[in-house]
């Protein structure tokens, strides 16, 4: 069983006393209120980076623009700070004169779903909508009319940082358990207890989650607890899969579509973790000398399963973290990423949003999957990873599909970003 201490329900009213008169004279809560339990697994593949090339690379200007953000933008939008974005030129961008920005249109209107509720975002929402079928040029000086850019940078102004891919993969599966088909792929147990972090701060070690037991709360169950029948899933089983590594990269990617002996094709989405961090088993197979560090992409991992079945169950059971599905209409336009619309192919991205603000656009500068070929485009931050952590970090959307999971298995590259912020949130001026 898990060693992590278990907090007493009774003496949460005497933590929340103190901690009552610890934060008194705080700032209250920010307005952007999102659901803790949509954080995906996005674990990187362990290959070669590839870097951007010297040509391209850009820095962090010596002389910054004289604006700022107004104050109360990282409350606003429920980020850390804004110290890691700075003011720069769109000359900045690389290749942002070049990018087919038309091609984001429709993933620009999805955002706006949830973003036209901010008074801020009105206006760009409603011009927004009237842009498909416009000129690519029409629509670049549509963000540039709009938006002002600022670089992303991690501490100590390093403003590079990785840049990964995932995918929706399709798997074989049945409505009915059978020897063919014999891994149950879960919904959520009824034993898990969602936590809010944020109003209770004493609970961060529970990542959101946990379990009730006598009056305590403990830690949800691990992967191998689960495996081991410890966990109340019986009767939470969704369908059942062919294959069991399809199905630990499944919840790694943490959306797919499962087509059925009938022919019909039915899509998962996300619904919670048991909150235990990823643990790469990648990192473990090159550890053990199972692998060399160029094979252990979700390719390599694979063949290793192939011709090593008998030591599958304890290598998979080393990544304590285990994800639990939903269906979900099969009519969508993409799988659902964290901001509660369909993601779209090549310009959706997941980020940190303690840093980056759903929704917003991004312009990333990276280059292709394991490669030096410059891939610089127009995207928008609308899903999250439990392993997408920092200020320059993105998880590139590759789409549905064996090429899909080839890009997304081997990206692993250099990027850096910036942020396209509505001026109607940008101070102009001196900053002396």
């Amino acid at each position: 069983m898990n060693s992590t201490p278990a907090i007493s329900l009774l003496g949460r009213v005497r933590w929340l006393l103190l901690l009552t008169i610890v934060i008194l004279g705080a700032c209250s809560s920010p307005a952007l209120k999102r659901d803790s339990s949509s954080d995906m697994e996005s674990p990187a593949p362990i290959i070669e980076k590839s870097k951007v090339d010297q040509k391209v690379r850009p820095t962090i200007a010596e002389k910054r623009l004289g604006h700022r953000l107004r104050p109360e933008f990282a409350q606003y939008f429920s980020l850390k700070s804004d110290a890691h974005l700075t003011a720069v030129n769109w000359s900045e961008l690389p290749g942002w004169n070049i990018d087919q920005v038309s091609n984001g249109i429709s993933a620009l209107l999805q955002s706006c779903r949830v973003l036209k509720k901010f008074q801020e975002w009105t206006d760009i929402c409603q011009q927004a909508s009237v842009l498909v079928g416009v000129s690519n040029e029409e629509q670049r000086e549509f963000y540039q009319s709009h938006f002002s850019p600022f670089g992303v940078h991690n501490e100590k102004d390093a403003n590079a940082g990785l840049v990964t891919g995932y995918y929706e993969p399709l798997l074989s599966g049945s409505l009915k358990r059978s020897s063919e088909y014999s891994h149950p792929v879960f919904a959520v147990p009824d034993d898990l207890i969602s936590v809010d972090v944020n109003a209770h701060p004493f609970f961060k070690n529970f990542r959101g989650v946990g379990r009730q037991v006598d009056e305590k709360l403990v830690p949800y169950f691990t992967r191998a607890e689960i495996e081991q029948g410890l966990a109340k899933v019986k009767g939470k089983e969704i369908l059942w899969v062919k294959d069991k590594i399809e199905l630990f990269f499944l919840q790694i990617q943490g959306s797919g579509r499962v087509e059925l002996e009938d022919g019909r094709t039915v899509r998962l989405g996300f619904a919670k973790s048991n909150g235990h961090p990823y643990q790469s088993i990648g990192k473990s197979l090159v550890s053990k000398g199972e692998l060399e560090l160029s094979q252990a992409s979700m390719q390599g991992i694979k063949k290793w399963a192939k011709h090593n079945p008998d030591k599958i169950d304890a290598l998979l059971n080393e990544n304590p973290s285990y994800v639990f599905f939903r269906m979900l209409p099969s009519n969508l336009d993409g799988p659902i990423g964290s901001l509660g619309v369909p993601l779209t192919p090549n310009r959706s991205i997941a980020v940190d949003d303690t840093y980056i603000p759903a929704g917003f656009p991004i312009y990333l500068a990276t280059t292709q999957p394991n490669s030096t070929d410059p891939l610089n485009q127009l995207m928008f931050a609308q899903d999250k990873g439990g392993a997408i952590k920092g200020a320059v970090r993105a998880d590139y959307f590759w789409g549905f599909g064996e090429s899909a999971g080839i890009n997304a298995g081997k990206m692993k590259q250099e990027g850096f970003m910036w942020v396209l912020i509505p001026k109607t949130f940008v101070l102009t001026g001196d900053l002396n």
